[in-house]
């Protein structure tokens, strides 16, 4: 039979809420030999995105049990979460129905609940006004309702959004600025930070909102502009295609690695007392400059690839001055950073010629894209 090593007090629905941080516990079987135990749980809602897989690895890094929610079939193969599929735990489950989401709080019994399932294309909320209210608003609601039903000592994490703050009148912003939501998207994320921040006074739940800015990574859908733009570089780089479409070159955004921005998830819920975080570089760089460095990159001249496509331009709804002020992170979770702007770009651009060169895809494929 095993037996506990050092602090053996373990987090058990008869000794402890899934709120409280316990110290870790080691066990050991007769032979002396000590298998790593997970010390807290994790249930992670849109485990299958950019940032679902990114924080998956973080957390089992620091000897955290997965747990992820899924809508299709646990069978499904889901690209991002490949690499580690055999050391996370899936569920299916609707994340609009706060029975479904009560069924699985109370069958994995998690300790934080991370809550980033969301539609992300901010400019696709503008067709699908509907479904964007229903996964980024009331889908928010369902799962506060379930945590408070099943556990109401569950820390919650829910990813908010600088498109919450739409045309500020404050740059840059901070925890403090007004909302003014211009999108779909922004006003719906405004909801779900405003009933995350409602929940926690009322209740005296512990559920936390990070405010996070543009964050990318090669995991990114080519939707995006910054893959839209490393995979064009890279692509022409390699002869595959000749040119890339863009919209308003002088677009900026606060753009950072979101490697780091996860972590910053992590470090949100643990701390003492639930808070809301501004998660940013604190600096902007436009569209131009962003393909300026990834042709450069690969040693090409951006203007000589890159055409201007007016249908592509978002006019009344481009977001401008949007740049976020993480003092309050950087002092309270003592986070900042790793990866630059440039070192952002090389990476994307990188991990694209890579994987052209791994999967040699056909030119016809690349120039629709």
């Amino acid at each position: 039979m095993p037996r506990l090593q050092g602090q053996a007090l373990l987090r058990t629905p008869s000794n402890a809420r899934r709120g409280d941080v316990l110290p870790h516990a080691v066990a050991s079987d007769d032979r002396g030999n000590v298998p790593c135990v997970p010390s807290k749980r994790a249930l992670i809602i849109g485990i299958s995105g950019q940032d679902g897989s990114l924080l998956s690895e973080l957390l089992l890094s620091e000897g955290y049990e997965v747990i992820g929610v899924v809508r299709q079939s646990t069978s499904t193969r889901f690209e991002n979460l490949e690499p580690i599929r055999g050391r996370i735990e899936l569920h299916q489950a609707d994340v609009l129905s706060e029975v479904s989401l009560v069924d699985v709080l109370s069958a994995s019994e998690p300790h934080e609940v991370y809550n980033l399932a969301s539609p992300s294309f901010v400019p696709m909320s503008w067709k699908q006004p509907v479904l964007t209210a229903e996964f980024a608003a009331v889908g928010v609601t369902a799962l506060l309702e379930a945590i408070r039903r099943v556990d109401d000592g569950v820390r919650f994490y829910q990813a908010s959004s600088s498109e919450i703050f739409g045309e500020s009148r404050e740059v840059p912003q901070t925890e403090e600025t007004p909302l003014a939501p211009v999108t779909p998207y922004g006003v719906a994320k405004a909801y779900g930070h405003l009933i995350t921040r409602s929940y926690r006074r009322q209740y005296g739940l512990y559920a936390s909102s990070g405010i996070l800015y543009n964050h990318e990574s090669p995991r990114r859908p080519l939707d995006f502009v910054t893959r839209k733009i490393s995979h064009a570089a890279a692509a022409i780089s390699l002869g595959l295609k000749s040119e890339v479409l863009l919209g308003n070159l002088d677009a900026r955004r606060d753009w950072g690695y979101a490697g780091d921005y996860v972590r910053a998830m992590w470090l949100v819920l643990q701390q003492d007392e639930a808070d809301d975080f501004v998660i940013a570089s604190g600096q902007t760089h436009s569209v131009r400059e962003l393909a300026e460095a990834a042709f450069a990159h690969v040693g090409l001249d951006w203007e000589e690839h890159v055409r201007v496509d007016d249908t592509l331009i978002r006019g009344k709804a481009e977001l401008h001055d949007i740049v976020g002020d993480s003092s309050k992170a950087r002092e309270q979770l003592g986070w900042s950073p790793r990866v630059d702007f440039d070192g952002l770009v090389q990476l994307l651009v990188d991990a694209d010629v890579e994987r052209l060169r791994s999967r040699a895809e056909p030119v016809e494929t690349l120039a629709d894209i």
